[in-house]
């Protein structure tokens, strides 16, 4: 069985900054204010009834998720360049493709590579879409199983280098 919890995945520089500074914050600042927010609450009486220090809890709990999740990104991140697009499909570079008859544009790669407000979807290199089109080339048709069992095919119309 292996690991995929300590995948490699591309991002920009600008990503890894932006998430690095992320991580910063929640690791000091965001700690510092749930525990403040707990300890008020915990303050208010009975923690059977009390609503405001569970929901302080379970922020406290998203909080150290998110930080073991960057942690673990940052950590095994391959920080460069987009790469350039040169027909084969690669994390890093948007794809155009065929995917039962519809032309869909996405991002391979980290939703996390992504500045706010962009409307690219995002598909992770491994995700079954992802394993099936990663090294593909243009004019390839590969296809993987849909969660339903379905096979589903996959043409690469066309590789663009990724620019944010």
């Amino acid at each position: 069985m292996s690991d995929t919890s300590a995948t490699t995945q591309w991002l920009t520089q600008d990503a890894y900054d932006r998430l690095q500074a992320e991580l910063e914050h929640l690791s000091t600042t965001g700690r510092a204010e749930i525990a403040k927010r707990i300890e008020s609450a915990r303050d208010e009486g009975d923690l059977k009834e009390n609503g405001g220090y569970h929901a302080a809890k379970d922020e406290q709990g998203k909080i150290e998720a998110r930080i073991r999740t960057l942690a673990e990104l940052l950590k095994n991140a391959t920080v460069g360049e987009a790469p350039e697009a040169d027909g084969v499909v690669r994390p890093g570079t948007v794809i155009t493709a065929t995917i039962l008859g519809d032309d869909e544009k996405f991002l391979l790669g980290s939703r996390e590579i992504l500045a706010d407000g962009s409307e690219l979807d995002v598909f992770s290199e491994a995700s079954p879409l992802g394993q099936a089109i990663n090294g593909a080339r243009v004019g390839d048709t590969v296809s993987y199983e849909a969660p339903n069992g379905k096979s589903i095919e996959v043409t690469i119309v066309e590789v663009e280098t990724y620019a944010p």
